[in-house]
């Protein structure tokens, strides 16, 4: 996979995005930048961007996504890919459904994926050296250009859905406690029952990470 280092973007994920769409740049490809002055964040918040922290942005084609993996729980695949690195590396990180780094009970981070046609674009956001009011630092030290690199490693392993997620539904046990924003409501975790294919049964209706 190719990767790109910018020292300043707007947005890692905006400008991943349009090159995909424009033809100017093609999968395997990783953007990565010191500093991302308009980051984005899930349903469409502002990600706050503190220069040093992690800010990425890689594109594949569907084809290189392992056969059972369901597209709408992307998301949770890499994140918790991701989490698996850090947790080698000595981390306690934790992955709230369906997509956010937590370190104990504070969001550290998050990923975003959107489908392109047969590509998948997926954008990460990690405090790793320094966090807004509210927010978690990462809670080990480790060089970006290192954790990027064995993350990579880690994506071309070609773990299946099922290898990841029956990790992960043990972890979804500690997200019990926290709430989601969902169509403009607010739901309780505790409520919830997670299924094979990464989706929420809570209150009657069936959510997926994509949203």
């Amino acid at each position: 996979m190719e990767i790109v280092y910018f020292e300043t973007i707007d947005s890692t994920h905006k400008y991943l995005l349009n090159s995909i769409k424009s033809g100017s740049l093609s999968a395997p490809i990783l953007i990565t930048a010191n500093r991302q002055e308009d980051g984005v964040g899930s349903r469409g918040n502002r990600w706050v961007s503190l220069e040093g922290n992690l800010f990425l942005s890689f594109c594949v084609d569907l084809k290189q996504l392992p056969k059972d993996l369901p597209i709408q729980s992307t998301s949770i695949y890499f994140s918790y890919l991701l989490k698996e690195v850090l947790d080698e590396e000595g981390s306690k990180i934790w992955v709230k459904w369906p997509n956010d780094f937590y370190i104990k009970d504070q969001k550290a981070g998050g990923v975003i994926t959107v489908k392109i046609s047969d590509k998948i674009v997926c954008s990460i956001g990690l405090n790793t050296k320094s966090a807004p009011d509210n927010f978690a630092k990462l809670d080990i030290n480790i060089e970006k250009k290192e954790l990027i690199e064995k993350f990579i490693k880690k994506i071309r392993k070609n773990f299946s859905w099922k290898q990841v997620f029956s990790k992960y539904k043990i972890e979804f046990q500690k997200a019990k406690k926290f709430s989601i924003h969902y169509d403009n409501q607010i739901l309780y975790l505790q409520d919830a029952m997670i299924n094979e294919d990464g989706s929420i049964d809570i209150n009657g209706k069936k959510i997926y990470s994509s949203r």
